[in-house]
């Protein structure tokens, strides 16, 4: 019973703790918006983008344009992707939309300088966007466009399909309004925000995948696991599709720090080996971050 009692207890504090993060990230993401992002005609893309379009020739608020231009994607979201998605993206457009119009009546501006607003604000707007996509929520309009795109277009990248509806939104502004030196601050936003939203979702050690095909496959093994690296690894089986020669292919994930050490290890070793290291994103396990302690 007191187990019992003990998880309903956890899972209702981690859906507090969920509904707070989204929250602050949205109050953040009005607040950046409002302070830096629109006194500085730097266009958020996305549905965001849009509205900013528009109020540039009606003054229409911007949040109620958002929740607006929202309804028919979100009425769409709740066939494809369930309703688990489109509860946690109604709480993220619905907070950010109305957090942009409740600072727009402030009138607060923190610097009327482009590119400090497009630096400041893109650090500011990933970290309050990151907080929101880290807990399963999005803020509409552009996520649930391109997760559509991606149903039918599977081979494209998500981050792909965004940024080319994002570019599109702001090359529009630009010829719309006639305004292309904020049309450029936006694309060094856009830049910025990425990263940050990356940095927040995954955090700063991102760790690396490495493949390596070698004909002296197990003295690099043992000097991955037992030399001064000390790493897990695990044998691939391979075969050369040219020479159909059976090969050994060695797998083991390390810190990106690590990657110099590999490669002094392996050009000592082995000089010919073939080398493949791409970096890998939430690694989970010994010698890494415990799952368990992960939200």
């Amino acid at each position: 019973m007191k187990d019992l009692k003990s998880i309903i207890r956890n899972k209702i504090w981690g859906r507090v703790w969920k509904v707070f993060v989204i929250v602050l990230g949205a109050f953040l993401f009005g607040f950046v918006f409002q302070a830096f992002l629109l006194p500085n005609q730097i266009v958020s893309g996305g549905v965001t983008g849009i509205a900013m379009i528009i109020n540039a020739f009606t003054q229409w608020p911007i949040g109620l344009m958002v929740i607006v231009m929202n309804i028919p994607l979100f009425l769409i979201a709740w066939r494809h992707f369930g309703l688990d998605f489109l509860l946690g993206s109604l709480l993220g457009m619905g907070l950010s939309s109305a957090f942009v119009d409740l600072f727009a009546l402030t009138g607060l501006v923190l610097t009327n300088e482009p590119m400090l607003a497009s630096i400041i604000g893109g650090v500011l707007k990933g970290t309050a966007l990151g907080m929101i996509y880290y807990y399963g929520a999005s803020t509409g309009g552009i996520d649930i466009a391109a997760k559509l795109v991606r149903q039918r277009y599977s081979q494209l990248n998500f981050g792909t399909v965004v940024l080319i509806m994002d570019v599109a939104i702001i090359l529009g502004y630009a010829l719309i309004v006639k305004n292309y030196d904020s049309a450029m601050y936006s694309v060094i936003a856009m830049y910025v925000t990425t990263k940050v939203i990356d940095l927040v979702l995954y955090g700063l050690d991102n760790s690396c995948t490495c493949h390596i095909i070698s004909e002296k496959s197990e003295a690099i093994t043992q000097e991955l696991t037992s030399g001064h690296m000390h790493r897990g690894v695990t044998i691939l089986e391979g075969e050369g599709a040219y020479s159909h020669k059976q090969k050994h292919v060695i797998l083991c994930v390390i810190k990106r720090s690590q990657i110099p050490e590999l490669r002094r290890t392996i050009r000592v070793l082995d000089e010919n080996a073939f080398v493949i290291i791409t970096e890998a994103k939430n690694v989970f396990g010994r010698g890494f971050e415990k799952i368990s302690e992960v939200r």
